[in-house]
């Protein structure tokens, strides 16, 4: 999407509504801001007298370790798949 189509949509995360505008669909903004508040109201489930500036700080570090996780799992995945393809490719010369 170019910057001219910039999306603006409102989300709400822990009970606060958030003004978004991004270059990601209405639906894609809509799936990150429900990440971000279901994994708020975990955390805060288990941890109820954190402040919210602490609840944040401890969702971002949830939430980039899972990211950090699965970009491992995938760069694992890509390399088995270059493995794969090229013990494949051997075979055919």
């Amino acid at each position: 999407m170019s910057s001219s189509q910039k999306q603006r949509i409102v989300v709400s995360i822990f009970g606060l509504q958030y003004p978004i505008i991004g270059d990601e669909s209405p639906a894609h903004i809509r799936a990150v801001a429900n990440i971000v508040d279901e994994k708020m109201n975990e955390i805060n489930k288990k941890n109820p007298l954190l402040d919210t500036n602490k609840l944040a700080v401890m969702t971002a570090i949830n939430l980039v370790s899972d990211y950090v996780k699965m970009k491992e799992k995938l760069e694992l995945l890509e390399q088995k798949i270059e493995t794969i393809n090229k013990g494949e490719s051997e075979q055919h010369d």
